[in-house]
C-alpha cells in the first residue's frame, strides 16, 4: 500500500499570504471547508475551490481552520506528544443518523423483537465479524467453510480456522461482559480469547510484547507505518485507556460512539502484544458499544464492511500518523463503517423478513406432500425456529395417535426439513438450519 505523502508545514504559507494582501482569500477559505475531513494527500490532487490560493496555501486555511476545534486526548504518541480530534458539523450529524438507525429495529422489527428469531440474527452477525476480522489478519478460508465450522462445532482444521473460532466465542463472551468495566485483565482475557492455539510463542498469549520482541506495524512489501510505543511504557499506557474507556477521563463529553471508536484506534496504535493486536482491538469497540448501550451492535459487523476497502482501512491510521496525530480521519472512515454496517443490518433483516413471507407463501405448495398438521409444525419452525418439538407434545397440539405423530416427524426429517436428535431416551426434533431455503428448493 502506498504510504501517503506528508503535509506541508503550514507557517510559511500562512505568512506568505499575510504579507501578499491576500488574507481575506485566506478567511474565506477557513469558514469553507472542503466535504469530508480530506488529508494533504488528497488535498494536493483537487482541484481549488479558491483558484487564488495554491495547494499548499488552501491546506494552511484548511488546517487553521480545523485547529479551533481540536481537541486533546489522554493517549500521546511514543514521543510524548498528544492526539487530538475534532468532530466538525458533519460528524455530529453522522452521530445523530447513528443513535436513530442504532434504535431503529427497537420495537418494529418482528424478527428481533422475538426472542428465537432473534438468536438467529445474533449468531449470523456473530459468525460474519469471526470470520471478517479474521480474514482481516490474514486468515485464508471461504465464509462457507468457517459457518460449516461453527453451526456443526467442528474442531478448527488449521490457524486460519482456528483464528475465526477464537473470534466468535470472544464476540460470545464480549456479550457476557458488557456491563463489566475495563481493566488490563479483562483486555488480557480478551487477548488470550482471541490468540488461543494461533501464536508462535504460546505464552505470548494475556501479556505485553517485550523490549526484545520484534513488533512492527508494516506493509506486505516490509515498509514500516510507524514506531510502536516503547515496551516500558505499555502498562501505564493501558490503564490510561481503561481510565478513558470507562469515562474517568477527559474532563469533557466524548460521545459514547466516538469514544469506543477511539479506544478502537487506542488498542490498535499502541499495539500491545505479539499478534492479535487488530482483533483485540475491533473487540473493545464492540464491548464499548455494548457497555454503553447500543444493544443493535450484537447484530452489526464492521469487519464485513471494513474487509470491503480494508486499505481505507489501514490509510485511516497513516492519516492520523501523518497529520500531527489527528486522530479526526479514524473517527471519520470508522462513523463512515459504522453507518454503512447498520445499513446492511436493516437491509438483511429487510431480506430475510421477506424471505420468510415468502417460504411461508411456498409452504402452501407442499400440500401433495404434507398433510395439515406438518403444515402447522413447519410453519410454526419457521417463525420459532428454536424450538424443540417431541413426538408427544405433536400428539397433543393435534389430538392424534403416537404413532400418526412419531410418522409426522420423521417423515419431516426425510423431507430435509427437520433434524432429529436425542434428549435422554426422548427423540427430539428442531427445524433444519436452512429451513426456509429447503422449501424454496423443492
Amino acid at each position: 500500500m502506498r504510504f501517503p505523502a506528508t503535509p506541508p508545514d503550514q507557517g510559511q504559507a500562512i505568512l506568505n499570504l499575510a504579507t501578499s494582501g491576500r488574507s481575506t482569500d485566506f478567511q474565506v477559505a477557513c469558514q469553507q471547508p472542503p466535504p469530508g475531513y480530506p488529508h494533504w494527500d488528497q488535498i494536493r490532487r483537487m482541484p481549488i475551490p479558491h483558484p487564488e490560493l495554491t495547494h499548499t496555501e488552501w491546506w494552511a486555511a484548511i488546517k487553521f481552520g480545523r485547529k479551533l476545534s481540536l481537541r486533546p486526548l489522554p493517549l500521546t504518541d511514543r514521543n510524548g506528544k498528544p492526539f487530538l480530534f475534532s468532530l466538525q458539523d458533519t460528524l455530529y450529524q453522522q452521530l445523530h443518523e447513528i443513535d436513530r438507525g442504532a434504535g431503529k429495529y427497537l420495537t418494529t422489527s418482528e424478527p428481533i423483537a422475538n426472542p428465537q428469531t432473534r438468536d438467529q440474527y445474533v449468531i449470523s452477525s456473530l459468525i460474519n465479524e469471526a470470520i471478517t476480522s479474521s480474514q482481516l489478519e490474514g486468515a485464508a478460508t471461504t465464509r462457507a467453510v468457517a459457518k460449516e465450522m461453527i453451526q456443526t462445532a467442528r474442531k478448527p482444521h488449521d490457524r486460519s480456522e482456528r483464528m475465526i473460532l477464537n473470534n466468535y466465542t470472544t464476540m460470545e463472551r464480549i456479550r457476557e461482559i458488557k456491563s463489566e468495566k475495563l481493566t488490563e485483565e479483562l483486555i488480557f482475557d480478551l487477548h488470550r480469547s482471541v490468540t488461543d492455539g494461533t501464536l508462535e510463542k504460546n505464552d505470548a498469549a494475556g501479556r505485553f510484547r517485550t523490549a526484545d520482541e520484534d513488533v512492527r506495524v508494516e506493509d506486505d512489501k516490509g515498509e514500516i507505518f510507524f514506531d510502536l510505543p516503547p515496551a516500558d511504557q505499555l502498562k501505564a499506557r493501558m490503564q490510561a485507556m481503561c481510565d478513558f474507556a470507562n469515562g474517568v477521563t477527559p474532563q469533557y463529553f466524548v460521545h459514547p460512539v466516538v469514544r469506543a471508536i477511539l479506544i478502537h484506534f487506542w488498542l490498535a496504535y499502541d499495539h500491545p502484544f505479539v499478534d492479535g493486536n487488530g482483533r483485540t482491538a475491533r473487540a473493545l469497540f464492540y464491548w464499548s458499544m455494548l457497555h454503553s448501550g447500543y444493544w443493535l451492535f450484537e447484530f452489526i459487523s464492521i469487519s464485513e464492511v471494513i474487509l470491503k476497502s480494508p486499505n481505507r482501512y489501514y490509510l485511516a491510521f497513516l492519516y492520523t500518523e501523518t497529520d500531527e496525530n489527528d486522530a479526526t480521519y479514524f473517527v471519520v472512515h470508522q462513523l463512515d463503517v459504522i453507518q454503512k454496517a447498520i445499513e446492511g443490518l436493516h437491509t438483511y433483516i429487510d431480506t430475510k423478513s421477506t424471505e420468510l413471507g415468502e417460504a411461508e407463501r411456498l409452504l402452501r405448495d407442499w400440500t401433495d406432500s404434507l398433510n395439515h398438521r406438518q403444515l402447522a409444525l413447519v410453519s410454526h419452525a419457521l417463525r420459532h425456529p428454536e424450538t424443540t418439538y417431541t413426538v408427544e407434545a405433536h400428539q397433543r397440539s393435534h389430538g392424534t395417535v403416537y404413532e400418526t405423530a412419531r410418522r409426522d416427524l420423521l417423515n419431516l426429517v426425510e423431507a430435509g426439513l427437520l433434524t432429529k436428535g436425542k434428549r435422554g431416551k426422548t427423540m427430539v426434533f428442531r427445524a433444519s438450519l436452512d429451513l426456509s431455503e429447503r422449501i424454496k428448493r423443492q
